[in-house]
């Protein structure tokens, strides 16, 4: 179905909390922490915005609208409304509005709140233009602008070097696989000719048929792989966790890791259901399931534990994206929604326990049940949802997904294993999470523990309290949520019949009683599990975050001894290397494509013009033999008024005259500061070093000839000449073409060229001003000019 234009209101959308973040620093000064209660309204209002689709979009229809940006590089700033793309802007922008008040109560009396707020919502603004965006260059800007401002805000306590180590391994990692994403756009609009998603929707066999399919599948990847922390860049992940905690509810459950996912199943269409599609993506997510999860366990920090949960049920989702299978995708669908929701309820209720309790270390807690009993019962409602367990929308979630690898021919029963080691090492966090800081007997923690403000618990109330509102009308979710995103990863609109529980006993209700029996199992054992896995990781010693220290290391490395190689400080190296790489430009793609030109035929000169030819000839041979460079420089003046001569027998007086100005100049200027530096008249470079100069010399002047004949042997343009021609005098108002060219049609390059030309002026002041203490053997060496001590000038 084609999509239908609306009106830009959608677009507006988007970049409301840009308009946010500029207001927020202001509000927050009036209003200190109570200015996150009408900041809040930002996001509320985007999602009554885009609730508004939810009943066309469940009926099958999408949407786009756009604003030409670049047009004449075909970028509009345009957005793609369906069921993919609603389902995530309705999670960024409803989860965001309690993450606006839970860091209103969480940073309370914090100096820098307002810079806070600033930064989470241009934040949220970069998460609603990279789900919506239709044109791929735009929906690029807005992924590298998530990185950007995820960057500002993992490095917020820029104080503490944790914060800031973490801050730039996140943009690094997620930053190099945006590059790796960009260059895989540019090859799907080379290899397919357009730039709109939608239009390569329209098309799903479009990039499967083309011979790109590989890198773009390899970059594309890249991207996403690096976005989403799949094994072997999962790292980072876990290591952001040093932002404050609103960043890590926020970011690191519902929006910013799920962005990679986000692009898996919208690019499912295009490179999905192939044999390179449904192998590595499912290995890299089984991976990252099982290690996200056994790595979890090892954890005592209430955060670490959620976020390396995060890693697994990210790499759960790819694992599912990547069979191909309908129910797999169905139950990748039901999960995103479900972990959305209880990993951003038990992200904000770790950091309630930590603000309130000072401490997160589930060790050193214990019975807050009845000091916090909000915060408790929202714990339990989200911890009962990550465990699968009923009435929960994480028990239908599990259910599809099992029914959905159970019945992949392919590759079923090891995906389904995986998945049920998987899903049990999530019940034993859930079940840690839960259970171990509000069970048991009291302990004395940093802070007296009592309940948070409104502002603190209201978001993990209200997203624990959807997991079951959302289960008990599972029928209805699957109607407005579920099956319009099935629809856009499959292609396929079908109607959905979700049930809160099974009518019969079948393999996944079989595979979710092993799940549970497993995590119990497992749960009671903890502490020697968490033995285990330290001993095992210890003997093992080295792994990726290590290993991003030394790949930093080494670039640090490599750069610098690239920095000692060309930055000696001496002009000889750098004249060396710039005409050495000028030759290589030059010469080596001609030779590859085998395009040298033809060599011109030997014109009739006239007897003047040989005599001109021949004084620049002489100049040469004495600017080569001179003894001294200020015989060179002079020499070389010869050169510049021979060009002149031939200006001047081409009936261009005016541009003789320039040069004969120019040179003149030069050779003044040039030999007056000879004059004032203590300057050996002496070559002391060695053989070697003078035929290497020699050589790339000869290189750069045969280059710059080759490439002069190749373009004066192509047919003449004259449109330009015709321009100038039919336009000085009617429009710049003036009779000489040349001068109309300088000062009005090329006027501010003129302004640029004299700018330049006064800089370098001021730049030879002040080398001449420049007051020098000559040493002795300079004082013995004789002067360019004379045997005398040189002057001082003052």
């Amino acid at each position: 179905m084609t999509p239908a234009v609306i009106d830009d209101t959608t677009l507006y959308a988007v970049l409301a909390p840009f308009a946010a973040a500029v207001v927020a620093p202001i509000l927050t000064r009036w209003f200190k922490h109570n200015a996150a209660w009408p900041l809040a309204l930002v996001p509320a209002l985007i999602f009554l915005h885009f609730a508004g689709f939810i009943a066309p979009v469940s009926e099958g229809q999408s949407f786009v609208a756009a604003k030409a940006w670049a047009p004449s590089y075909g970028i509009n700033f345009s957005v793609y409304v369906d069921g993919l793309s609603t389902l995530f802007a309705l999670l960024i922008s409803g989860i965001g509005t309690f993450i606006i008040l839970y860091a209103g109560g969480y940073l309370k009396g914090h100096p820098q709140q307002g810079r806070f707020f600033s930064f989470l919502f241009m934040f949220m603004g970069a998460m609603l233009g990279l789900v919506l965006g239709n044109n791929l260059i735009s929906l690029f800007i807005f992924w590298e602008l998530t990185s950007i401002t995820s960057f500002l805000l993992i490095g917020f306590d820029h104080l503490r070097a944790a914060s800031r180590r973490a801050a730039i391994q996140a943009l690094v990692v997620t930053g190099g696989g945006g590059l790796a994403l960009l260059a895989g756009f540019i090859l799907i609009i080379a290899a397919t000719g357009e730039i709109e998603m939608s239009t390569l929707l329209g098309s799903p066999d479009i990039i499967k048929d083309s011979g790109l399919y590989l890198p773009i599948f390899i970059l594309v990847l890249g991207g996403a792989f690096t976005k989403s922390a799949q094994f072997p860049f999962h790292f980072w992940l876990p290591n952001a966790m040093e932002a404050p905690t609103p960043v890590s509810a926020y970011l690191h459950s519902a929006t910013m890791v799920k962005a990679g996912v986000y692009m898996l199943m919208r690019m499912h269409p295009l490179l999905g259901d192939t044999v390179l599609w449904t192998t590595v993506l499912p290995l890299f997510g089984g991976v990252t399931l099982i290690v996200g999860t056994l790595l979890a366990v090892r954890q005592t920090d209430l955060k670490l534990m959620l976020a390396y949960t995060t890693v697994a049920s990210l790499g759960l989702l790819v694992m599912l994206t990547g069979t191909s299978h309908e129910k797999a995708l169905e139950g990748a669908v039901l999960y995103l929604l479900a972990h959305s929701l209880f990993k951003g309820a038990l992200f904000m209720v770790a950091g309630t326990i930590d603000h309130e309790a000072g401490t997160r270390d589930i060790t050193k807690l214990g019975g807050l049940r009845s000091a916090m009993p909000v915060t408790f019962v929202a714990a339990c409602l989200a911890a009962l949802s990550m465990a699968g367990l009923p009435p929960f929308i994480g028990f239908i979630a599990k259910e599809v997904l099992y029914y959905g690898t159970w019945g992949w021919l392919e590759l079923g029963l090891p995906i389904t294993i995986v998945a049920v080691i998987g899903n049990s090492l999530m019940l034993v966090i859930a079940a840690a999470v839960a259970i171990k800081p509000f069970f048991g007997p009291k302990v004395e923690t940093p802070k007296h523990a009592h309940e948070g403000p409104v502002l603190l618990f209201a978001g993990p109330v209200v997203l624990s309290v959807l997991g079951l509102v959302l289960a008990l009308t599972a029928h209805t979710t699957g109607v407005l949520f579920v099956g319009p995103t099935l629809a856009s990863l499959t292609g396929v609109f079908a109607e959905l019949d979700l049930h809160l529980l099974p009518t019969k006993i079948n393999a996944p209700l079989i595979l979710s009683l092993i799940t549970i029996g497993l995590g119990i199992t497992l749960f009671t054992q903890i502490d020697k599990l968490r033995a285990l896995i330290a001993s095992v990781l210890m003997a093992i010693g080295w792994g990726p975050d290590k290993g991003f220290d030394q790949f930093v290391s080494g670039v640090v490395s490599i750069s610098s001894l690239f920095t000692r190689f060309v930055q000696t400080g001496k002009m000889q190296t750098y004249m060396l290397l710039t005409f050495g790489f000028t030759a290589i430009a030059v010469l080596v793609p001609a030779y590859l494509v085998d395009s040298f030109p033809a060599m011109p035929r030997m014109p009739d000169y006239r007897f003047y013009e040989w005599g001109i030819l021949l004084i620049a000839v002489l100049g040469l041979i004495a600017v080569l033999v001179a003894k001294t460079r200020l015989t060179a420089i002079v020499s070389l003046g010869i050169q510049g008024f021979a060009v002149a001569l031939i200006f001047m027998m081409f009936g261009a007086p005016d541009l003789s005259f320039t040069q004969f100005m120019v040179e003149t100049l030069s050779v003044v200027i040039l030999a007056l500061v000879m004059t004032r530096l203590n300057l050996s008249p002496r070559d002391h470079r060695s053989v070697p070093q003078a035929v290497l100069t020699g050589v790339v010399a000869v290189a750069v002047g045969l280059g710059l000839t080759l490439t002069l004949l190749a373009i004066t042997q192509q047919p003449f343009d004259s449109r330009l000449s015709d321009f100038f021609t039919e336009f000085s005098r009617s429009i710049a108002h003036g009779r000489n073409i040349v001068n109309v060219i300088l000062v009005d049609f090329r006027g501010f390059d003129t302004l640029g060229e004299i700018a330049v030309v006064v800089l370098a002026g001021l730049c030879v002041l002040a080398l001449i001003r420049v007051r020098t203490k000559p040493d002795e053997e300079e004082l013995a060496a004789p002067s360019e000019i004379s045997k005398s001590k040189p002057a001082e000038v003052r």
